[in-house]
């Protein structure tokens, strides 16, 4: 049974107009499927940019706040984007970073992390590392209350958010309350059975799309022991001691074996976890169908987890 026959009917227009990733062939074309739109700012949130310090240079973050703020600290997230760790740009997210802000009531930090093949592993999550020292160390200037901090991604984004919770364990900080790895890019390995599932030219991010990109990311390393374990982090040893997590996949993404078995791990780790799978949703639905009903709830589902987490003593 082919993939398209198992999408919802309201995702399927959207579907088979995706054209697919060339990653091989193509990459700066790949690229451009990502690129930001034009969207309209929201009069509610305050959106800055600014260079920060990382090793061996600086790079770009986005700082999204909510307009008229008062001097009471807030808590902040700091949000990993997407793209199989090859694509993206925090641009890419204004309109869901801003969400944040105001579902979430707290300050949002995207970091514009260096992409491989140019920058292989570990350049993407040491500048996430770095991200997120630079916004606990600078809390005061920001107005972040550092007892509520939390980490975000989706995609690639949501591998690095995992990467950077069992590093953040590792390093004995900053600390972090919450980590929500959306629907995340775990495993190099390509051995689940939903790995071999999406094959067919078109899928929105298939197997060839996934080797490829894994290809990229760890360059000449293959060695996944120790601290390489941060490239890949299905593989940790030990998910013991991390931070509350919150994920979901759609029933038809690539990654929905890896992130079922890591939320697994989590729990039997001790690890409080929440997760939501979705029947008929592939790889980014609710990025690229924002409009139908199950995007919105998919959507809603995790601003609601974040705002809890954030807000822990208020009824929500």
């Amino acid at each position: 049974m082919s993939i398209e026959t198992r999408i919802l009917p309201e995702l399927r227009e959207v579907h088979s107009q995706f054209p697919g990733f060339e990653l091989e062939k193509n990459l700066e074309w790949s690229r451009s499927l990502v690129s930001a739109a034009s969207v309209r700012k929201s009069e509610h949130v305050n959106t800055t940019s600014r260079k920060i310090p990382r090793d061996g240079g600086e790079m770009l973050v986005k700082i999204y706040e909510p307009a008229g703020r008062t001097n009471d600290l807030l808590p902040a997230m700091l949000w990993i984007h997407g793209g199989g760790y090859v694509l993206g740009h925090p641009d890419m997210d204004d309109k869901l970073c801003e969400l944040f802000v105001q579902t979430a009531e707290c300050i949002v930090v995207s970091v514009d992390y260096r992409l491989a093949p140019e920058h292989p592993y570990p350049a993407a999550i040491e500048d996430c590392y770095a991200g997120l020292v630079w916004m606990t160390e600078e809390s005061a200037m920001l107005g972040i209350d550092v007892n509520r901090v939390a980490i975000a991604g989706a995609s690639g984004g949501g591998g690095l958010t995992a990467a950077l919770a069992l590093m953040a364990r590792d390093k004995g900080g900053p600390s972090i309350i919450f980590q929500m790895p959306l629907y995340p890019m775990l495993d190099n390995r390509n051995i689940t059975p939903s790995s071999h599932e999406i094959t067919e030219e078109g899928s929105i991010w298939n197997r060839t799309d996934n080797v490829a990109a894994w290809n990229m990311y760890l360059g000449e390393e293959n060695d996944v022991s120790g601290s390489f374990s941060y490239a890949v982090p299905s593989r940790a040893e030990s998910l013991a001691g991390l931070p509350p997590a919150y994920t979901c996949v759609g029933q038809l993404d690539l990654f929905r074996d890896e992130t079922m078995e890591y939320v697994a791990r989590l729990a039997q780790a001790g690890v409080d976890v929440e997760f939501h799978l979705y029947p008929g949703c592939f790889h980014l639905f609710e990025s690229l169908a924002p409009e139908t009903e199950v995007s919105q709830r998919a959507v809603q589902g995790y601003m609601d987890a974040m705002a809890r987490a954030l807000h822990p003593n208020r009824v929500l």
